[in-house]
């Protein structure tokens, strides 16, 4: 940035100035030396404004970026703190399965035990209901013997043989069935221990909680290491903010104290046009007195005759027209001012070749007629617009501003033009004011390049 306001800042040719004034030399010979030198003076302070500007514009453009790359680095911040909050949250909640898959463990062990348990107790019945078979079979053999005193018996003994053999069959059945819920519940038993892998290559149940804590681990110390840099990063910003901001201050500083030097030397230019003295800006001094006579009287007419009234005429309700950048405005004596208005300004182009343009402004600085050639309609390019639609616009700078408010006969000053795109004309600008029934409008314009 600095480089690049040297380069703005290279000195421009000294204007030449003739040999110093012999004793012999008239008044205003030594009046208009002097207006060349304050004019050579005015010319070298308006391009150090106009750089000191363009220098400040760039810290002021890059203090907006400090300050978007600073919140973007705290959403970044505040996005690693609740990323490391998630994850020990995660953690916490891995530990606390895995410590309750633990528990079911314990459980399952239990529940296989008391399997185990019932396993036996089947195993039990099976050999009581094989003995009582095989007591019901001796019984029916006996009975047999005996004949038909043994009948009655023989129908209990083989009833107590069909139900001892049902029974077989149910404690077997039972028995298969706790087999297979031992093998499952094994199994089971056997991934929520503490061991890697199952037989296929997949993780356990505490493997993989042991998985989500180490992986949590990571993260956190990933997002750790993201907090650092991006703190590091942010002082590093703050450090460059604060350089950036006391630069643009210094360069404001510079500013106001190289205007002061400009308004100096504009002031005597001023005070040697003041004396009479035969200036290169004497007729165009003259030119924009006379034009502006004769905007006042249009003004003058056009009121008398009831054409416009004083309140449209001083209207500053300035209405934004939609769609335009630069932003351009209306008021109720737009229309007025572009029938009027035209008819005097455009000859005074043809006056000097020298001449960038005439307009009138109020004393806001709102140009509401501009010359034709920059009145166009405006397009989709705001640096063109800058460059050809200069109508209707509000030009609220130092030199606007002072041209619009300006009660003196006239006002020479030397200023920047600002033609968009980072695009500035050197020029000098001479106003004279317009008044309307005793009430002051605002002034006539006219700019010419050096």
């Amino acid at each position: 940035m600095l480089l690049a306001f040297a380069r703005r800042s290279r000195p421009r040719p000294q204007a030449k100035v003739p040999p110093a004034a012999e004793p012999s030399l008239d008044y205003q010979s030594v009046v208009s030396n002097m207006a060349i030198q304050a004019t050579g003076l005015a010319c070298e302070a308006a391009e150090m404004c106009g750089s000191i500007d363009d220098a400040a514009s760039d810290a002021r453009s890059e203090l907006v970026a400090f300050e978007t790359l600073s919140a973007e680095i705290n959403s970044m911040i505040e996005s690693n703190s609740a990323i490391a909050a998630s994850v020990e949250s995660s953690q916490q909640s891995a530990s606390a399965a895995r410590a309750a898959v633990e528990r079911v463990a314990a459980d399952v062990t239990g529940a296989l035990a008391s399997l185990h348990e019932v396993a036996q107790v089947a195993d039990e019945i099976t050999r009581i209901a094989l003995q009582t078979r095989l007591v019901a079979f001796n019984a029916a053999v006996e009975a047999k013997h005996a004949g038909a005193a043994g009948r009655g018996f023989a129908v209990v003994a083989e009833a107590v043989k069909d139900l001892a053999q049902k029974v077989e069959s149910s404690s077997k059945a039972i028995g298969r069935t706790m087999q297979q819920l031992d093998e499952r519940i094994g199994e089971l038993a056997h991934n929520i221990r503490e061991s890697d892998v199952l037989a296929d290559g997949s993780p356990t149940f505490h493997r993989a909680f042991v998985n989500v804590v180490e992986a949590g681990t990571a993260i956190a110390a990933v997002t750790d290491r993201n907090q650092q840099s991006c703190n590091a990063t942010r002082a590093s910003l703050a450090h460059l903010h604060g350089q950036v901001l006391e630069t643009k201050r210094t360069l404001e500083s510079s500013r106001q104290r190289t205007e002061v030097f400009l308004t100096g030397s504009e002031c005597l230019i001023q005070m040697a046009a003041d004396c009479g003295a035969s200036t290169a800006d004497s007729p165009f001094i003259a030119k924009a007195i006379a034009t502006a006579a004769q905007v006042c009287a249009a003004f003058e007419q056009a009121f008398a005759q009831g054409q416009i009234s004083l309140d449209e005429l001083f209207d500053t309700r300035y209405q934004a027209v939609a769609g335009t950048q630069p932003q351009q405005h209306l008021t109720r004596y737009v229309s007025f001012t572009d029938r009027v208005l035209p008819p005097i300004q455009e000859p005074v182009l043809e006056f000097s070749d020298k001449i960038v343009f005439c307009a009138a402004v109020d004393r806001n600085g709102y140009l509401p007629t501009h010359n034709r050639k920059f009145s166009n309609v405006p397009r989709a390019d705001p640096v063109w617009n800058a460059a050809h639609c200069r109508n209707r616009r509000i030009f609220n700078d130092r030199t606007g501003l002072a041209a619009g408010q300006n009660l003196h006969g006239f006002l020479l000053q030397t200023y920047r033009r600002d033609m968009g795109g980072r695009n500035f004309k050197l020029m000098k600008d001479v106003s004279a004011p317009i008044s309307v029934q005793g009430r002051h409008w605002g002034g006539l314009r006219i700019a010419y390049a050096y």
